[in-house]
């Protein structure tokens, strides 16, 4: 599947593929964990996750800008005039990945003019890879099995399906299932799970709705983002604007990650004051 004139999304599920292996080697012993700045951790599987995507990516291409969780010289002025720039969060669920329940990920995502036109999410515990590139449709691999397509299901209002994260819930997401059990009938089933996973839980048809209500970055959603939006879904905030990518504040809105647009869903978000 081509993303761009030379570039496949096969090859940079393959740069995902090899970070997560290296990721896997750091993840099967005695470790560092450092915290940042801003309180959250990272370790030595997350740096050379990190130094192995950039190296890759600025071999394939060249004249595209990096940027990841883990850079540290990034121009943010020059940043905005790029048309392209990839968006990378090397580890992402680095609080998953310490507590060794597998639900981490690479995730590799390519934004043109604020749009997501290729996502890669690699799960290097249980080798699945998904994948989708802008107007070729979103797949599931495991492990070297063929690829096969994914696409959201239609909303069941007597069974509904919510994703809340296993990190981050807080009471937002709440008062979100909350009005949603008030407006179905019944309490919705809850897919709890970390990183990018829970978007792609809901793009594969196992869930209906994720909300996030709660501060994530730009390279924490590209990816996912893209593979949502080709199996048929939209990943909107809470005014129903999808995201965009590359702007100057990197941090995205709250948002809503949804399967039917034919649904209101929107309805579910508390104000974000609250």
């Amino acid at each position: 599947m081509n993303a761009a004139e030379g570039l496949t999304v096969e090859a940079i599920a393959e740069v995902a593929r090899t970070a997560g292996a290296a990721i896997m080697e750091v993840y099967e012993r005695e470790y560092e964990i450092i915290e940042k700045a801003d309180g959250s951790p990272v370790t030595t599987a997350d740096h050379r996750a990190h130094d192995i995507i950039v190296e890759h990516l600025q071999a394939l291409t060249p004249e595209i800008l990096v940027v990841s969780e883990e850079s540290k010289d990034i121009d943010a002025t020059g940043r905005l005039h790029c048309a392209k720039v990839w968006l990378v969060d090397p580890l992402d669920g680095t609080k998953e990945f310490i507590r060794r329940n597998g639900e981490f990920t690479v995730n590799i995502g390519l934004a043109e003019q604020g749009r997501p036109i290729l996502g890669v999410v690699y799960s290097p515990s249980s080798g699945v890879c998904y994948f989708a590139a802008q107007g070729e449709g979103a797949w599931r691999q495991q492990g070297s099995g063929s690829p096969e397509p994914i696409r959201v299901s239609a909303y069941d209002p007597a069974r509904p399906r919510m994703v809340a994260s296993r990190s981050h819930a807080g009471e937002a997401v709440s008062a979100f299932r909350d009005a949603l059990a008030a407006a179905s009938g019944c309490d919705p089933t809850i897919v709890s799970m970390g990183s990018a996973l829970k978007v792609c839980v809901v793009a594969e048809g196992n869930a209906d709705v994720y909300p996030r209500l709660a501060p994530t970055s730009e390279w924490d959603t590209c990816a996912s983002h893209c593979v949502l939006t080709e199996a048929g879904g939209r990943l909107v905030d809470c005014q129903g604007t999808d995201l965009s990518y590359n702007k100057k504040n990197i941090l995205n809105p709250w948002f809503v990650a949804l399967a039917d647009p034919d649904v209101d869903w929107l309805q579910f978000c508390p104000p974000q004051d609250s």
